[in-house]
C-alpha cells in the first residue's frame, strides 16, 4: 500500500488513554517511537477499504434523568449538561434517544391521552414533558450547538388501546386503534416541534417481545409489520415524511425472526428506516458478542443498523457501581464489536440517575455513566463514561469506518476516517497485562506499548 503521506517524523499524532491501573483518564499522549519494522503484534488499517458511515454516539433523555439533575445547583446541572454536549469541554454528543409517554425511568405511569372518546386527539398533551424533560432536552440542545439527532421510543399506547387496559405487563395494540395510535406519534412530533425540538425518527416499540413489571406493549412480528403500513403513509400525508423509522429496538440474540418478516414485505419496508437492536441476552452471557445477526441483516437487507439501548441493571445490589472498571470495558467490547459489523450509531440507555440508581417507578434501578448525588450536589464519573468519550468524542457524524485488524486477538482494534480526513484508531485492552503493537498505515508504522485493562484513541491529523 502506498498512500504518499509524510515521513512518520512529520505524522502528527496524538494518543488519548483511559487505565485502570495508572488511573489516566482520557490523557493526552504524542506518539515518537517510529520505526520501519514491526514490534510486537501489528496492528494494520487500510484507508482504501471503507465501510458504513456513522451517524453519531449519544445517551438517553429521561424523566428519571431530567429531575435528578433539577435537584442539583445551577452551575452542576450546567456542569452535567457539558459533561456529555459540549463540544470541547465534554464528550460531545450528537445522537439521542428519548421516551414516548412514559417509560420504567419515568416517575410514574403517564399517557398524552387519556379519553377513549378522543377519536381526534384534542385532549392529547405534552404538559407533563414540559416540566422537566424538555428543559433538559432544550438545554442538551443549546450546549451542542443543535448538533444533535434525537429518535423517540414508546413504551406503551394509553391503557384504553391496549388488551390488558394497563401500560404495564404486556398487552397488545388493539387493532381497532393502530390509526389512532398512529396519529398519536403525528402530533407528539408536532407538538415537540412547537416546543422548539425536532425529532429526527421514531422506533416503533421499545422491546416489541417483553412483558415487564413496567411499560409495555406486545407486538409480534407480523403486528409490528402491520403498524408500519399504516405509520408510514401517515407520516408522509402528515408532512412528516422525512422522519425516520426504526424497527424492532429489541434485544440483538433474537432479532432475525422480526427483520424476516419486516422485510419479505415490500410495502412495510418502504417505510422502515433502520433496525434497532439492544445489548440484553436471554443467554448466561453477560455481553452479546455473537455478531451474527448484524452481519445477516445488512448483507440480505442492506438496512441501517443503530445500538438503541444497553445499560448494567443493578438487580439486588442497593447501588450503581461506583468505580468499577469492567461497566467501562463492557460498553467498549460491545461499541468495537457492533461498530465492526455495520452498526452506524451507539446510544446509551440513561444519562443521569441519582446516587440509587433511578428513580424507576417499578424499582427497575440501574448503572449510569454518570451519577448524580442528589444529597452531595455533585456528580460522579463511572468507567462507562470515559469508554463512550473514546469515540463519541473523537468519531464526528459522518466519519467512514475503515478496515482495521490486529495480529493479537485479544487486542479489539476500529479505523475511521473523519470529513476533515483525520484517521481516528481505537485499541482496547482487556488483559491483566501490557502489550507492545506496532500501527502500521501504509508506509506509516509507529511503535506503541498499551496498558493493561486500557482503551486508546489515536488521532492522526495529517491527510493520507
Amino acid at each position: 500500500m502506498n498512500y504518499n503521506k509524510k515521513s512518520g517524523n512529520a505524522m502528527k499524532h496524538k494518543i488519548i488513554i483511559s487505565a485502570k491501573e495508572s488511573g489516566k483518564r482520557l490523557y493526552q499522549e504524542t506518539a515518537n517511537t517510529f520505526n520501519s519494522s514491526i514490534t510486537g503484534s501489528l496492528v494494520e488499517i487500510d484507508i482504501l477499504k471503507t465501510y458504513q458511515k456513522i451517524i453519531g454516539f449519544g445517551g438517553s433523555f429521561t424523566e428519571a434523568g431530567s429531575t435528578s439533575l433539577d435537584k442539583l445547583t445551577p452551575e452542576v446541572r450546567q456542569e452535567a449538561i457539558d459533561a456529555y454536549f459540549h463540544p470541547q469541554k465534554g464528550i460531545n454528543y450528537t445522537f439521542c434517544r428519548t421516551h414516548i409517554q412514559s417509560c420504567d425511568f419515568s416517575l410514574g405511569n403517564y399517557s398524552y391521552v387519556e379519553d377513549p372518546e378522543d377519536i381526534e386527539l384534542k385532549t392529547f398533551t405534552i404538559e407533563r414533558d414540559t416540566k422537566s424533560l424538555i428543559p433538559l432536552i432544550r438545554d442538551a440542545l443549546k450546549t451542542s450547538h443543535n448538533n444533535i439527532r434525537i429518535f423517540a421510543s414508546p413504551w406503551s399506547p394509553p391503557p384504553f388501546m391496549k388488551t390488558n387496559g394497563q401500560m404495564n405487563r404486556g398487552g397488545s395494540l388493539k387493532p381497532e386503534y393502530y390509526e389512532r395510535w398512529a396519529m398519536c406519534f403525528v402530533k407528539y412530533l408536532e407538538e415537540y416541534q412547537k416546543e422548539g425540538i425536532s425529532i429526527w425518527g421514531v422506533s416503533i416499540q421499545n422491546e416489541p417481545q417483553a412483558v415487564t413489571p413496567w411499560d409495555n406493549c406486545v407486538y409480534s412480528p407480523e403486528e409490528e409489520r402491520d403498524f408500519v403500513k399504516v405509520l408510514g403513509p401517515l407520516l408522509q400525508r402528515e408532512g412528516l415524511g422525512k422522519k425516520k423509522i426504526i424497527v424492532w429496538d429489541h434485544n440483538k440474540d433474537i432479532m432475525k425472526d422480526r427483520v424476516d418478516v419486516m422485510f419479505a414485505d415490500p410495502e412495510a419496508i418502504k417505510w422502515v428506516w433502520g433496525v434497532g437492536f439492544h445489548w440484553y441476552s436471554h443467554s448466561d452471557q453477560d455481553n452479546v458478542l455473537d455478531n451474527s445477526i448484524l452481519d445477516y441483516t445488512h448483507n440480505n437487507y442492506g438496512t441501517n443498523l443503530v445500538f438503541t439501548e444497553g445499560c448494567n441493571p443493578l438487580g439486588n445490589k442497593d447501588k450503581p457501581f461506583l468505580g468499577e472498571w469492567w461497566t467501562g470495558e463492557k460498553y467498549g467490547l460491545n461499541i468495537i464489536n457492533d461498530l465492526n459489523h455495520w452498526t452506524c450509531a451507539w446510544c446509551d440507555w440513561n444519562m443521569y440517575l441519582n446516587e440509587h440508581g433511578g428513580p424507576n417507578h417499578v424499582n427497575n434501578f440501574c448503572d449510569v455513566s454518570i451519577i448524580v448525588d442528589t444529597k452531595q450536589n455533585k456528580i460522579h464519573y463511572n468507567s462507562s463514561y470515559y469508554y463512550l468519550a473514546h469515540f463519541s468524542r473523537f468519531i464526528f457524524p459522518g466519519a467512514v469506518r475503515i478496515y482495521s485488524s490486529c495480529s493479537d486477538d485479544k487486542l479489539l482494534t476500529i479505523a475511521f476516517r473523519n470529513t476533515d480526513d483525520s484517521l481516528v484508531i481505537v485499541v482496547m485492552n482487556t488483559t491483566e497485562d501490557e502489550k507492545e503493537f506496532t500501527l502500521s498505515i501504509g508506509s506509516y508504522m509507529v511503535s506503541l506499548v498499551i496498558e493493561k485493562r486500557s482503551i486508546q484513541t489515536h488521532i492522526l491529523e495529517d491527510s493520507f
